[in-house]
């Protein structure tokens, strides 16, 4: 089976490659982006994924008359090395030194006066532009108008059709008046017309609208242009239902087919604001060179990310909730080991259905990484049927998840000893656990950024010379993505990932330090923070973060020998509250279990 997936793989590369020879392209680009700049896409958008069998959700393949290569990040090299194994496809690790980005590539290969070739749809302009500019010198032209790999992809799936659905104002906290007023506030001073919104949570916030487009981003697929008088939302009508209409046409939305907006905005004039690592390559050039173009992030970006009193107190139920789920998992996980058969895969349906359970949920957040022992060095470990590792009663099992519910959205992980851990990774597991009750307790002055706090999570690995090539937070939406720009904690500022921003009370962030020994274990803590006043003094009004997960962390996996006083004080007092605010919710059995579990160390 294995074999005729390659070679079909292999026919479909020798069938594009054929097509750029006929069309006289030298290269062709291919992201793993829709139309939107999603992270999560729907099956009609996956073309790198047909295209090279690598599944992870970030990557860009390159397919020259000569050669292929696929460049992805730091948490995707080992199943990218893994996933591109036979078919011909060089793997490019992205961030790592002597490693050319994807535009250096082209420039350093692609010879004078040739032709790449890219569908603009899925590009950003910002990328597209940056293109232009570093291929110019070799007058190299550029073809932008082509889906070429849909030319080669039989039984293509089509476009999603599910249908939208509004989140109650007392979920949302704001109505979509009143959102749609601020924006053209904002518009009014930034002395524009119109506005083009193209991403995905954007339109799905402003409009209180969510969907079933993309499985476990609950958005719809669409575009929306707002100006002085109306709205213009491009969109499948049959995702509408007469209550949405009515419910928009207090605020004069007009429908046009999705498609219609490449059409439409040329003939925008005036000055309209586009946020140019949002809007697509197309969108772009399809603009009138005489039309004004304010360039600026998204103000429903930040917007989107101040969560408002209203939806931090549904998130902290959504939390409660989620926790009782995840709490009751770790009782099963532990009382069941060694006794009955537990999969990676049966432990992540487990984990669901625990979640199933609870009120307001809708569906996972995210695709589960249930990834024991060394499959856990992976950090977005996807456990297949044919790669599926059995649960034994010893070392380390790590489960990253999380849920939508109407009033909110939960990202969580926790690594749990299954039996016997060996006294190294128990050592990791400390050093990782440091780190995030550091950053959980740090108090800060407002005005700080994410790159200023990333020391506190990162200091214990530091202090052993290891490290962890990811992130150490990231925003999170509202019933919306699990990732979520412009606030997010990291060392070193990624542009591209827009998430250096300064925090401001109501922003949600995870805090998942890690480590990953290859061959051995992987370790990742991840809780969900938001940031609230603190003090306010004569230095300033200084910040703190609020906790909102109540999971308890696994004493098994500890050795309270590499932890200060202060730090074991930081971890009692957390299972205290995690013991008072769950322990409610659970069994007689499962409330003395965990009595044991959220002890004193």
């Amino acid at each position: 089976m294995k074999n005729t997936r390659d070679r079909k793989g292999c026919r479909m590369l020798d069938k594009l490659k054929q097509i750029l020879k006929d069309k006289g392209i030298y290269a062709y680009m291919i992201p793993s982006a829709d139309f939107h700049g999603s992270e999560y896409v729907a099956e009609y958008f996956r073309e790198r994924e047909f295209l090279s069998k690598f599944t992870g959700s970030a990557g860009t393949m390159v397919i020259t008359q000569d050669e292929m290569g696929l460049w992805t990040d730091g948490r995707y090299y080992i199943q990218a090395e893994q996933q591109l194994e036979g078919t011909g496809i060089t793997l490019f690790k992205a961030g790592m030194e002597g490693v050319p980005t994807v535009i250096e590539y082209l420039a350093q290969n692609m010879p004078n006066d040739s032709t790449f070739a890219f569908d603009g749809r899925v590009i950003g302009m910002e990328e597209g532009l940056k293109l232009e500019k570093k291929l110019k010198d070799k007058n190299i032209k550029i073809l932008y108008e082509e889906d070429l790999v849909d030319q080669v992809w039989n039984n293509r799936p089509s476009l999603p059709n599910e249908k939208a659905y509004l989140l109650d104002v007392k979920y949302s906290g704001k109505s979509f008046s009143d959102k749609l007023k601020d924006l053209r506030k904002t518009m009014e001073y930034d002395e524009v017309t119109s506005h083009i919104i193209t991403t995905l949570d954007d339109i799905a916030w402003l409009f209180n609208m969510r969907g079933n487009d993309i499985k476990y981003s609950p958005v719809v697929i669409c575009y929306t242009v707002i100006e002085k008088d109306q709205v213009i939302l491009f969109i499948d009508e049959t995702k509408l239902s007469p209550e949405i209409k009515q419910e928009f046409a207090k605020e004069n939305v007009l429908y046009k087919p999705y498609n219609a907006i490449y059409d439409y905005v040329k003939n925008l004039s005036d000055a309209v604001l586009i946020d140019p690592t949002k809007i697509n390559y197309s969108i772009y050039k399809n603009l009138p060179a005489s039309t004004k173009k304010v360039t600026k992030q998204n103000p429903t970006i930040l917007s989107k990310s101040i969560k408002n009193p209203i939806e931090i107190e549904n998130i902290r139920k959504s939390h409660l909730r989620d926790g009782v789920a995840v709490t009751k998992f770790i009782f099963w996980l532990k009382n069941n080991i060694g006794k009955i058969e537990i999969t990676e895969i049966s432990a992540a349906e487990k984990m669901e259905e625990f979640r199933r359970e609870q009120e307001n949920f809708i569906e996972p957040s995210f695709e589960t990484i249930s990834a024991y022992g060394a499959n856990a060095v992976m950090a977005h470990y996807s456990a297949k049927p044919d790669n599926c590792a059995t649960l034994q009663p010893k070392g380390l099992y790590l489960i990253d998840s999380g849920g939508q519910y109407f009033d909110g959205t939960t990202d969580i992980t926790r690594t749990i000893s299954l039996g016997e851990v060996p006294q190294k990774a128990k050592q990791h597991f400390t050093a990782v656990l440091r780190g995030m009750l550091s950053l959980s307790n740090a108090k800060f002055l407002k005005g700080v950024r994410g790159i200023n706090l990333d020391i506190l999570a990162r200091s214990p690995l530091w202090e052993l010379g290891l490290d962890y090539r990811h992130g150490t937070g990231h925003g999170i939406g509202f019933l919306l993505n699990v990732h979520e720009p412009p606030n997010g904690i990291r060392w070193q500022i990624v542009p591209e990932r827009n998430d250096s921003c300064k925090l401001e009370v109501g922003m949600l962030t995870s805090n998942e330090p890690a480590f990953y020994e290859e061959g051995s274990h992987g370790i990742r803590i991840e809780n969900e923070i938001v940031v609230q006043e603190f003090q306010k003094t004569e230095y300033g009004q200084f910040l703190h973060f609020e906790t909102m997960t109540f999971v308890p962390i696994d004493l098994d996996a500890i050795e309270a020998k590499y932890m200060t006083d202060q730090e074991k004080g930081y971890l009692n007092n957390y299972h205290s509250m995690v013991f008072e605010k769950i322990s409610p919710y659970l069994t007689e059995e499962e409330s003395i279990w965990l009595k044991n579990y959220t002890r004193e160390i």
